[in-house]
């Protein structure tokens, strides 16, 4: 069985903690079960993952993927030569 720290268990229950309520659009696992991506009602990705850390130890992960927003139109510029 792998021990989680507490700081661990913090992270990840506070990202989960800005997820509630969402609506959840679509879900897929990883191949290698290693992997779980929700994809979000409103276009954010939450991913949770098992990965290695330095000693070999598992380590939980969960990463928020914002939307991109919406930028501005570019100011395009033009250079004369002479």
């Amino acid at each position: 069985m792998t021990h989680l720290s507490f700081m661990e268990l913090r992270r990840v229950a506070d990202a989960l903690g800005t997820l509630r309520g969402a609506q959840i659009a679509d879900a897929m696992m990883r191949g290698d079960r290693r992997q779980l991506r929700f994809e979000l009602a409103d276009g954010r990705l939450a991913v949770v993952g098992i990965a290695a850390d330095a000693e070999g130890r598992a380590r939980l992960e969960l990463d928020l993927i914002e939307r991109p927003q919406a930028s501005a139109p570019q100011l395009e510029v033009g250079f004369e030569t002479a």
